[in-house]
């Protein structure tokens, strides 16, 4: 992939990702209801009036996702991967709905519909800290490197504090607003990670911190 190329790419990406954030957001605010409150994902539950544009943000956001692996994928093939599996993580949370409210154990009776969306969404987000991590421990690039480091920071305690909330207290204030904070730090992540690489200035024999190096101005 030419340099130019992969800067169009990579353009591309963060578009998709701020453009999908956008909608779901915007799907979230018009849902009816206290939008601080409950899961994000419970504006795209099933009889929601804005469930299909909060569905159809989610997908542009993940096709963003896919394509910033594809950018990545120079500099480090294991973020690419990760960032590939999550990107299909959260295709799938957008395609497959959950009831109304999102209900999850142990608190709620939750359907297989319920336990899809919600198994998707939260390995999707498990999977995107790990991009992160391998970004920050396997791209040569430092300004890459301590953005992802900046951003796997508050993510890994969060996620903890998101997930023994869920258990302990179920749904409520607190784990919607450590969710959204959690959402907020992956979506500016990848957006930062795509506007480093799309603002680049090509320079020759490019390496990565494994030693990869562009001989012909490639990347």
């Amino acid at each position: 992939m030419t340099v130019t190329r992969r800067r169009a790419r990579a353009a591309l990406s963060g578009l998709c990702v701020f453009a999908g954030a956008v909608i779901m957001l915007v799907a979230l605010i018009a849902t009816p209801g206290d939008w601080l409150h409950g899961y994000v994902s419970e504006a795209g539950a099933a009889g929601q009036p804005y469930a299909g544009v909060y569905r159809t943000g989610l997908l542009v956001l993940a096709a963003g996702i896919g394509v910033l692996g594809g950018v990545v994928s120079p500099m480090s093939r294991l973020a690419a991967r990760l960032l590939l599996a999550a990107a299909l993580l959260a295709g799938a949370s957008g395609a497959v709905t959950c009831s109304a409210g999102c209900p999850l154990p142990p608190y709620e009776r939750s359907t297989l519909t319920d336990l899809a969306h919600a198994t998707a969404s939260v390995v999707g987000m498990i999977v995107l800290a790990a991009a992160m991590a391998a970004v920050a421990w396997t791209v040569r690039d430092h300004v890459q490197r301590r953005m992802a480091a900046a951003a796997l920071a508050p993510t890994v305690p969060l996620g903890a504090v998101l997930g023994v909330t869920m258990l302990v207290a179920g749904r409520g204030v607190l784990s919607a607003a450590v969710e959204r904070v959690v959402l907020v730090v992956a979506v500016s992540w990848l957006i930062g990670a795509a506007t480093v690489v799309a603002a680049a200035q090509p320079t020759p024999g490019m390496v990565s911190r494994r030693g990869t190096r562009d001989r012909a101005g490639r990347l």
